[in-house]
């Protein structure tokens, strides 16, 4: 056996640095990489071997990937080209659009532990429309909110968790509360910024999407994208128009939608209030039940082709053998058969991969603050409807107890009526008016084995409260439909005492306290 280390990231200063301390060379680029593994399936020399070929011949290379990729169709090649980018002075909104691309890696700046400032867009849309002056306007008057709220929430939190204030390396947990509770005065429109990890293939795909986005900020963005690609790459990075399927596929639906239904059925009316809105962070506890969240699918028997599943990799059975042998098995057996899958599950462990076959979907109405934690869960899946003042808002608890509620209504409200300014006159670009309060319709599905990795990070006492409680209305309603596959469902800092009352006692390992 020889394992080689074929290459890894660099600091494109440290590449730039190396390439001006050497003599020059054109195969500083990731395409020999590409072009070498590409021609394993076919080439009997050793991988090493062809990775220099194509390190001495970097044209001829390229010609291989742009044959390779665009006749042959292989795309897969493309994969073994990594890139990093730093994403600077972006909008909140535009972040989430950058953030739907699931096989991708984000580390983004979290408005949770960083004190803002005064950053933010304004966007090209507002700019043409003539509404810069009303708009800027707008942001100052929720940034100062923002400010004002911090310097309440501080002590309000230092007060109500007095164990914690004792402890000086527990105050910044205490600041970070203030701030991600401050932070649902802010627009999205906010600067932020985040790093971004893809391959070549993801990286085509995210630029073809782009091309034809409706916001001219993602626009700019995918222009400078593409620049920067082309310029180290230009072989593995083909198809960056947009197609028609991008440009035109949900413009299409949303006029079909429009005709089918009617403006009462879409919630478009102006002084509508969803019913899933405001009141969906009042909770009746970890049973209670909302508006804000609901169940409105499952894969039928979810517990019995769960224990099919189990039983199909653990025998010699087909499928349908093993489904009707686990529709006739007591609930005895059954569970028997579940705790065994989960017996030596620790905290950190993913449920086995049979979990799977069991889907959930719900409808949710969630705050841009809680959406913009539900949207890491990149191997669920997510789609949205965009923001709208007749979704609601959310609320922090600690700006109700801290007297501050009318406050951020009044923002909210001037918020929502820049919006209908906007939106008058605007085709898009009206929601960077709203806040991280204001809420958006949503439809996530997960299956069984995702969800537990949710539950457990999302229902952790360490999860910002706002996704905690929304979580843990989704594990009462799955539980409900589900109850063995849900069998060790909860938050990390809870397992111990779930995996007690299954088993009688604890597990090994206990998570970290918070």
């Amino acid at each position: 056996m020889k394992i080689i280390l074929a290459g890894y990231n660099l600091d494109s200063t440290v590449i730039e640095e190396l390439k001006r301390s050497g003599p020059p060379r054109d195969d500083v680029t990731p395409e020999t990489l590409s072009a070498a593994y590409a021609r394993i399936s076919r080439d009997p020399r050793s991988a090493d071997v062809l990775r220099a070929a194509a390190r001495e011949e970097v044209e001829r290379a390229r010609r291989s990937n742009r044959t390779i990729i665009f006749s042959m169709g292989h795309h897969s090649v493309a994969e073994h080209a990594v890139f990093n980018f730093d994403v600077i002075g972006v909008s909140r909104l535009a972040m989430e659009e950058i953030e739907r691309f699931r096989l991708c890696s984000y580390t983004e700046k979290s408005q949770r532990y960083i004190k803002l400032q005064d950053d933010h867009v304004v966007p090209e849309e507002v700019i043409q429309a003539g509404k810069r002056e009303p708009f800027t306007a707008l942001i100052k008057s929720q940034n100062a909110l923002y400010r004002r709220l911090l310097e309440r929430l501080r002590p309000y939190f230092f007060e109500s968790f007095p164990e914690l204030a004792a402890d000086p390396k527990r105050h910044a947990v205490l600041n970070g509360w203030a701030k991600e509770d401050a932070r649902y005065a802010m627009s999205l429109a906010t600067l932020g910024q985040l790093g971004m990890t893809l391959n070549a293939r993801n990286l085509e795909h995210m630029i073809r999407r782009f091309a034809s986005h409706p916001l001219a900020e993602i626009r700019s963005f995918n222009r400078r994208l593409y620049e920067l690609a082309r310029q180290v790459a230009p072989s593995i990075v083909l198809f960056t128009e947009a197609s028609d399927f991008d440009r035109k596929t949900y413009l299409a639906l949303r006029e079909a939608a429009a005709d089918v239904m009617s403006d009462e059925e879409q919630g478009n009316t102006e002084d509508e209030r969803d019913p899933m809105g405001e009141e969906k962070c009042k909770t009746e506890g970890a049973a209670g039940k909302s508006d804000a969240v609901r169940l409105v699918g499952h894969t039928p028997e979810p517990d019995e082709r769960l224990i099919a599943a189990l039983l199909h990799t653990s025998s010699k059975s087909p499928y349908a053998t093993c489904l009707v042998k686990a529709r006739s098995l007591s609930r005895k057996r059954k569970m028997a058969l579940v705790q065994t899958a989960l017996r030596h599950m620790e905290f950190y462990d993913a449920a086995l991969r049979e979990f799977e076959h069991a889907d959930l979907t719900f409808e949710l109405v969630v705050s841009a603050s809680c959406f913009a934690q539900l949207k890491r869960h990149r191997m669920a899946t997510l789609t949205a409807q965009l923001y709208h003042p007749s979704r609601g808002v959310v609320v922090p608890p600690s700006v109700e107890a801290v007297g501050a509620r009318r406050e951020l209504m009044d923002i909210l409200e001037r918020s929502e009526d820049t919006y209908f300014d906007l939106n008058a006159s605007l085709p898009h670009g009206a929601e960077y008016a709203l806040t991280n309060a204001h809420c958006k319709r949503v439809l996530w599905k997960a299956n069984a084995r995702e969800f537990y990795h949710f539950s457990r990070l999302r229902e952790d006492a360490t999860a910002q409260w706002d996704i905690r409680r929304m979580a843990a209305e989704m594990r009462c309603r799955a539980v409900e439909v589900m109850p063995l596959t849900m069998l060790l469902i909860g938050g990390k800092d809870a397992y111990p005492e779930v995996y007690a009352a299954v088993y009688g006692s604890p597990p090994k390992l206990k998570p970290p306290s918070a």
